[in-house]
């Protein structure tokens, strides 16, 4: 071997660490932006809620101003709560809530414990028969007819049942005329072409322009 020729030079690759520091700090950046992002669309959610929950909120409010004005006879429930009972049936059914408010006050004046002559009982006038009924087809557990003085029950088979009759007559009008004389004397006038009277649902409409 000969010792004098230069000794070879070996060439090193690129140093791994400084890429490895790059590496690292591009990922912290990305880490700290996709956070920041996260957190700034959080934040705005909850600034500014969807349109619906804003409605929802503003129409559950003017429910209850209704209800304090009038002095809703509920002793086993908030107001506020109730209120949030009537826009949730209203709305499941495709009803103005408003509208519903209107029939509880021209069925029992927002009394609980109103009981007509006939036998029909609670917020929206449900007669028992026609409860138990509902009952079943709802899957709600029927024990008699103190059912019907608890509000949520009630309001549920009151705008279930007129919901019911709106799509059997196919006119709001004569469906609300039914749920005050009972479908089958009404229908039977329409099946005869007899005046059907709508002095009640001319009642409800009146309240109803008032709220």
């Amino acid at each position: 071997m000969d010792t004098g020729d230069p000794p070879i030079q070996v060439e090193h690759p690129p140093h791994r660490r400084g890429i490895k520091k790059v590496v690292l700090f591009l990922c912290r950046l990305l880490t700290k932006t996709l956070l920041f992002l996260f957190i700034f669309s959080l934040s705005f959610h909850f600034s500014n809620p969807p349109s619906e929950v804003v409605t929802r909120q503003k129409t559950i409010e003017e429910i209850t101003a209704v209800l304090e004005k009038q002095g809703t006879e509920v002793k086993s429930m908030r107001l506020e709560d109730l209120a949030t009972v009537i826009y949730e049936e209203a709305t499941r059914y495709n009803h103005d809530p408003k509208f519903i408010l209107a029939l509880i006050a021209i069925e029992s004046s927002f009394k609980n414990s109103s009981v007509s002559e006939r036998g029909a009982k609670g917020l929206m006038q449900i007669m028992p028969y026609v409860a138990e009924g509902i009952a079943q087809e709802l899957g709600i557990e029927w024990t008699g007819d103190h059912n019907l003085f608890d509000p949520v029950i009630n309001v549920k088979f009151g705008v279930y049942y007129l919901s019911r009759l709106i799509n059997d007559f196919k006119d709001p009008g004569l469906a609300l005329t039914a749920y005050n004389y009972g479908p089958s004397y009404i229908r039977s006038l329409v099946e005869r072409k007899q005046r059907v009277p709508l002095h009640y649902y001319r009642r409800v409409l009146a309240f109803y322009q008032t709220i």
